[in-house]
C-alpha cells in the first residue's frame, strides 16, 4: 500500500478499494465529514486543499443547509422504488367522471351558487405553481410575468389575479341579493423556485398587486434538492457547490407543509384549496362551479381533466391503479399503442382518454394527509438528465415529485370534464413550434371571447380573417361570458381589441 498523502487516504480492504476525502486542512468541521461518510456522500471535499477560503466557506454553507437524514432516505426509498413491480392500470369507471354531456343547467347553476356561497364564506384558497422561468418561451423571467400578446398586453400574473378580483365580486354580488354585504377576500398562495421568487414579489409589487389586497398574496418557495450519480452520489456543479434543482412541481406539499401554510389556511377557516399550473392562459381561477361540484360530491380531491385529442396524444391520462384501487396518473409513455387507442364499446370513446391538465381542488383536510404520506414514503421520480457539474455537463438524476403524485393518497376523487377550448390553452414552446406557444393560446383566448361577444349581441369587423384575431374580454368584466349584454348588445367592435369597463 502506498504512503498516505496530503490529498488522500487509501484503505484498502478485502473486497474493495475506497478512496477517503483528504483532510479538511485548516478546517474544525471534521464533524461534518463524518456526517457525510455516514451517508457515503464525503466525495464532496475531494477538492477541498484546492480551494480559497471565500470557496471553503460557501461550500460548508452549502453543505450545512442540507437536511441530510431526510434527503439520504428521499435517494435511497426513490433509487429502490425503481423496478418494483406495479399494478396493472385500468380505465376509470364511468361514475367516477362527471362529463360535459350529462350536466344539466340545473346542475351548473346549483354548484355555481354552491361555489360562491363557500367563497363568499372564506372557505376557498387557491395555489398557483409558478416556480418555472420562461426558458423555452425565450425569457428568463418568471413564466407568469409572460405577455402572449393579447390586445391588452396583460401578463399571465395580471389575467389571473384580474379573475379573482372578478369572482370575489359575484361571489359578493350572489350574497347580497340574499342580504348579506361585506367584501370577499379570496387568499392566493403564489409558489415560486429560488430562482424565480424575488423577481415574482418585484413584479407583483411594481404592479400594485394588479389591485388585490398585498395581504391576501403569499410567497412560498418550493424546494430544491441535490441532483445525484445513478448510484446516487452528489454531482458537484463546481469544486465548491452542489448542482440542485427544483423538487417538481409536486413539491409544493412539503413547501405548504415547511412553510406552516397549511395552518394558516387552517387558521382563516379555508377549508377547500384551488390549485393549478401558471402557464394555461384559460385557467379558471377559483372557478365557482367546479368547487360547488366538488362540495357537492364530498370528495378529498378532485381533477378538471379534458378529452384527448387522439390516441396516441403525449399527455398524462388518469387511470385506476389495481382492481378497485385509487385513481391516478400515468404518463402515456406507459401506455402502449393498443391500450392508447382500444375504445369503450358504449360510450365510443378512448378508454384512457381522461387528460390531466393540472387543474386539482382538494379539501384542506386531505391536504394535510398527503404531505404527511408522501414525506413518509419519500419516493420521488428520477429524471434522467444532463447535469452541469465539475467535468462539463454529464449523465445524471433529478429528483421531483408531481402534482398528481397526491391521487394514490386519496380515499375519493371525482373528475370533471372541461372543453379545451374553454378552459386549456398552455403557453409552454416558443412561438415557431408546433404546439402550446403564446400564439396558440392567444388565438385560443380570442376565439373564446369572440363568442362570447356574439352571443351578448356584439358585432364584429375585423381587416384579417377572423380566425387569425378576434377580440379580448378583460376578466374584470366577465368570468365566464357572464354579464356582457349591457356592455356588448346592438355594439361594434373592431378585432383585435379589448373590452373592458
Amino acid at each position: 500500500m502506498k504512503e498516505p498523502t496530503t490529498t488522500e487516504i487509501e484503505i484498502e480492504t478485502s473486497a474493495v478499494t475506497t478512496m477517503l476525502p483528504p483532510p479538511l486542512t485548516g478546517s474544525p468541521h471534521q464533524a461534518l465529514v463524518e456526517r457525510l461518510k455516514d451517508y457515503g456522500q464525503e466525495g464532496v471535499f475531494a477538492l477541498w486543499d484546492e480551494l480559497s477560503p471565500e470557496e471553503r466557506d460557501h461550500l460548508l454553507r452549502d453543505i450545512e443547509n442540507l437536511d441530510l437524514p431526510r434527503i439520504d432516505r428521499i435517494i435511497r426509498c426513490s433509487l429502490h422504488s425503481q423496478g418494483l413491480p406495479v399494478a396493472a392500470i385500468e380505465p376509470v369507471p364511468e361514475n367516477c367522471v362527471s362529463t360535459v354531456d350529462e350536466r344539466t343547467k340545473e346542475d351548473r347553476e346549483k354548484w355555481w351558487r354552491m361555489g360562491l356561497k363557500a367563497i363568499y364564506e372564506g372557505k376557498l384558497g387557491v395555489v398557483l405553481l409558478s416556480g418555472g422561468q420562461g426558458t423555452r418561451l425565450g425569457s428568463s423571467d418568471p413564466k407568469g410575468c409572460y405577455n402572449i400578446g393579447l390586445p391588452s398586453g396583460k401578463s399571465l400574473f395580471q389575467i389571473q389575479a384580474e379573475r379573482i378580483l372578478c369572482v370575489q365580486r359575484l361571489a359578493a354580488q350572489a350574497m347580497s341579493e340574499a342580504g348579506s354585504t361585506r367584501p370577499v377576500t379570496i387568499q392566493w398562495y403564489i409558489m415560486t423556485s429560488p430562482f424565480t421568487h424575488e423577481p415574482t414579489q418585484k413584479f407583483f409589487e411594481s404592479h400594485k398587486y394588479f389591485g388585490l389586497e398585498p395581504e391576501q398574496v403569499t410567497f412560498f418557495q418550493q424546494g430544491t434538492l441535490p441532483c445525484i450519480s445513478k448510484d446516487g452520489k452528489f454531482i458537484m456543479e463546481t469544486p465548491f457547490s452542489l448542482a440542485k434543482a427544483p423538487d417538481g412541481n409536486g413539491g409544493v406539499y412539503a413547501a405548504l407543509k415547511s412553510s406552516r401554510l397549511l395552518e394558516d389556511m387552517a387558521s382563516r377557516g379555508i377549508k377547500y384549496v384551488d390549485c393549478y399550473g401558471v402557464d394555461n392562459v384559460l385557467v379558471r381561477v377559483a372557478d365557482p362551479t367546479f368547487l360547488g361540484y366538488f362540495i357537492d360530491k364530498g370528495a378529498a380531491s378532485a381533477a378538471k381533466v379534458v378529452r384527448k385529442a387522439y390516441p396516441q396524444e403525449k399527455v398524462g391520462v388518469f387511470v385506476r391503479r389495481g382492481k378497485g384501487g385509487p385513481l391516478t396518473v400515468v404518463e402515456y409513455t406507459e401506455l402502449d399503442q393498443s391500450m392508447a387507442s382500444a375504445t369503450n364499446q358504449q360510450t365510443g370513446r378512448l378508454q384512457f382518454c381522461w387528460s390531466n391538465v393540472c387543474l386539482h381542488m382538494f379539501t384542506l383536510e386531505f391536504l394535510n394527509q398527503v404531505v404527511n404520506g408522501l414525506e413518509k414514503d419519500s419516493v420521488y421520480h428520477l429524471a434522467e438528465k444532463k447535469i452541469p457539474s465539475i467535468n462539463g455537463f454529464t449523465e445524471g438524476l433529478k429528483l421531483e415529485q408531481f402534482i398528481f403524485d397526491c391521487f394514490p393518497y386519496a380515499p375519493s376523487t371525482a373528475l370533471f370534464e372541461v372543453l379545451r377550448e374553454e378552459e386549456f390553452a398552455p403557453v409552454k414552446n416558443a412561438n415557431g413550434s408546433n404546439f402550446d406557444t403564446p400564439d396558440s393560446a392567444r388565438l385560443l383566448v380570442l376565439r373564446l371571447h369572440t363568442r362570447w361577444v356574439v352571443a351578448a349581441g356584439g358585432f364584429l369587423t375585423h381587416s384579417v380573417p377572423l380566425y387569425a384575431t378576434g377580440v379580448e374580454v378583460s376578466p374584470l368584466c366577465s368570468y365566464t361570458g357572464e354579464n356582457l349584454e349591457a356592455i356588448c348588445r346592438g355594439r361594434t367592435f373592431h378585432a383585435p381589441c379589448e373590452i373592458s369597463l
